[in-house]
């Protein structure tokens, strides 16, 4: 059977879940929409059932889209998603609240089991439920009390679900009349819903009894610091740096790690595999995609693990109500803010993140303008050219000059990501309106079981889906860098020359890598584009490095290294650098001013130079229109302000 997991936000409908189906969970969308499926496995009576886990709703009449795909799936019994039965959570500390929406499902006739979660909490707060008397409201509903954040009640839910009826049950309905009003007529639902909410409000006289409690809840206590006008957005910052300076500090070992076993890896295929085309593309096409996939799981496991802790502890509802006000002029929501910085690190986990915004629209911007973030992988690029084109001198005596510019470059793309989005707010069409209803729930400590199987579900994601994709076009960039139409002709003149005999073996072997790549496709495809970047003051070698580097921008200088004949970037920083001074067009003049230096940063700054980004918009957005649509846009934004810079500092 399918059962739907349903409930308002906040309920602790996600725990319930994980109490229920453990790590059988997948990760999907719902026919024909973006909006994610969590859909895991349940036993009842050595029965394998499928739950499906539904977004947190208030009502049955859809807001959004998400609160569409409920309504869709319970009022269309030939649904392909309908369920045979219901697990419905509440708040037990907010029962009135939370049965306006159960008693419309509890009409439609369903099975359901009601599951009063937060048992806890309600005691905390001095109430107490006598389910009998509930019991007597919804006839035919099995009632279990339940604290899913501490592993209790699972035994309870599934007996009841074993005992549910498989079939449509038939009862007199909660309030009189069909719940379903007409989708277009909000007054007719305004109307239905204030009567169910006057007889829940009246019939729960008998049914909940609160003890006040005594003086001002912790969590009371704690908002008038932690959502302050002032020190709030403070604080917000303070945790933001400690997270990223943690996720910079520590995921640098893991990724090095991983970094160089796929390099070993590639390495010993290379050497233990006969020679051939089969040995070039484990070693220089697969292996090299999976790594490229593998190399960003520390990065996203670490920033999902505290977005976790903060959504479990209930302080991420708190910087989601701050923040809104701030975002909302742009197009953009409160939960914005997140996924934003999260970009800072890497804008694969940050687009990500933004499944957390309800909203479509203010989702789709935040999608598009994240990669104007600049990520951890821009740092290479950054770090080289400025070293190059920009004296170490000192502002004032003892501020650094090249500080200043790395400064700028991310100030450049934040301030950029803001004004895109002001745009795409206003050209970016959508009935739906946008607006920010929440609670702020009780703080309460992490269970780390949840925040675990988060993780886990983050990075399988990751691994699996957008991987796909990326050792996709890594396999393609492989083929079109290995192959030429004169490639062979080449080498062999190269291997005749006297300039070549004169070489060390080491030097023969990079001399004949650079010209293999210089002839290839990839090759040909820059010197073929060396008139479009002339303008922007680059030449063909460069742009070999900016089509290598879509496979990731930190690729820009391996490709330079490789290109210039230097061993590697790690261990001649200093002679790619030189090499790079001297390096001279046809006319005699310098590649790498200061005009094609900086041109190069802002360059890099927007352009969407990263398949792996691309890879996971596609698999966010559940469509190749949007990613297409990032990729012109950024590049031909990168373009024209690479052209513009190179002009004015000429």
């Amino acid at each position: 059977m399918k059962i739907a997991l349903l409930g308002n936000p906040n309920t602790g409908k996600s725990s319930v879940f994980n109490l229920l189906t453990g790590l059988r969970q997948q990760v999907g969308n719902f026919p024909g929409v973006t909006v994610d499926k969590r859909s895991g496995f349940v036993t009842v009576d050595n029965v394998q059932h499928e739950l499906i886990d539904f977004p947190g709703t208030y009502s049955i009449y859809p807001r959004s889209k998400e609160e569409s795909v409920v309504f869709d799936v319970l009022s269309k019994p030939a649904h392909s998603q309908h369920p045979n039965q219901i697990i419905f959570v509440v708040d037990a500390s907010n029962l009135q609240r939370n049965l306006l929406f159960f008693s419309q499902v509890y009409d439609l006739g369903i099975p359901c089991v009601l599951v009063l979660n937060m048992w806890d909490l309600a005691q905390r707060k001095g109430i107490t439920i006598s389910v009998d008397e509930l019991s007597k409201l919804f006839p035919s509903v099995p009632i279990v009390q339940s604290n899913a954040r501490i592993g209790l009640g699972k035994d309870r839910i599934l007996q009841a679900l074993a005992g549910l009826e498989s079939t449509y049950v038939h009862h007199q309905w909660f309030i009189d009349g069909y719940p379903l009003c007409p989708l277009d007529d909000v007054s007719a639902q305004k109307l239905e819903a204030e009567e169910r909410l006057k007889k829940i409000k009246s019939a729960l006289i008998k049914v909940v009894q609160t003890k006040e409690p005594f003086g001002e809840s912790t969590s009371r206590k704690i908002d008038r610091v932690l959502i302050h006008p002032v020190f709030g957005y403070v604080i917000f910052a303070m945790v933001l740096l400690t997270i990223f300076q943690f996720i910079f500090t520590f995921a640098n070992a893991p990724m090095n790690w991983i970094d160089a076993l796929f390099a070993h890896l590639s390495s010993w295929t290379s050497h233990s595999i006969q020679p051939g085309l089969a040995n070039d593309l484990l070693s220089q096409g697969i292996i090299p995609g999976i790594g490229g996939v593998v190399v960003f799981v520390p990065q996203i496991a670490m920033l999902f693990f505290f977005i976790s802790i903060l959504e479990e502890s209930g302080y991420l509802s708190r910087v989601v109500f701050i923040m809104d006000r701030l975002m909302r002029p742009f197009g953009l929501n409160g939960k914005s803010v997140v996924p934003l910085m999260s970009s800072i690190a890497c804008a694969i986990p940050g687009i990500m993140a933004t499944r957390t915004i309800s909203n479509w629209k203010e989702r789709l911007i935040t999608i598009l303008v994240a990669p104007f973030m600049s990520c951890s992988a821009r740092i290479p690029v950054y770090t080289l050219l400025i070293s190059l084109v920009i004296p170490k001198t000192f502002v004032f005596g003892f501020i650094n000059l090249q500080g200043i510019v790395l400064f700028g470059l991310y100030s450049l793309g934040i301030v950029f990501a803001l004004l895109v989005s002001f745009l795409l707010k206003l050209f970016i069409k959508q009935k739906e309106k946008g607006f920010l209803l929440m609670e702020l729930p009780d703080y309460k400590n992490p269970r780390w079981g949840n925040v675990l199987i988060n993780v886990l579900e983050k990075v399988k994601i990751f691994i699996i889906d957008a991987g796909k994709i990326i050792l996709a076009i890594s396999i393609i960039l492989w083929f079109l860098a290995s192959f030429g139409t004169d490639m062979e002709g080449s080498m062999h003149g190269l291997s005749k020359s006297s300039a070549y005999q004169s070489m060390t073996k080491a030097e023969q072997s990079q001399a004949m890598a650079s010209c293999k790549l210089s002839n290839s496709y990839i090759g040909l495809l820059g010197k073929g584009m060396e008139p479009i970047i002339a303008p922007l003051g680059y030449d063909w070698k460069i742009g070999i490095s900016l089509i290598t580097s879509f496979a990731a921008r930190e690729v820009f200088v391996g490709s330079l290294a490789t290109i210039y004949a230097v061993q590697n970037e790690g261990a001649a920083q200093t002679l790619l650098i030189d090499r790079m001074r001297n390096e001279v067009k046809a006319d005699g003049t310098p590649v790498f001013t200061l005009a094609s230096g900086v041109s190069l940063m802002v360059f890099y700054v927007f352009a969407m130079q990263c398949m792996a980004t691309l890879a996971v918009v596609k698999r966010e957005t559940n469509s190749w229109k949007w990613p297409i649509i990032q990729l012109l846009f950024m590049g031909a934004l990168a373009y024209v302000s690479a052209w513009f810079t190179f002009s004015i500092l000429s």
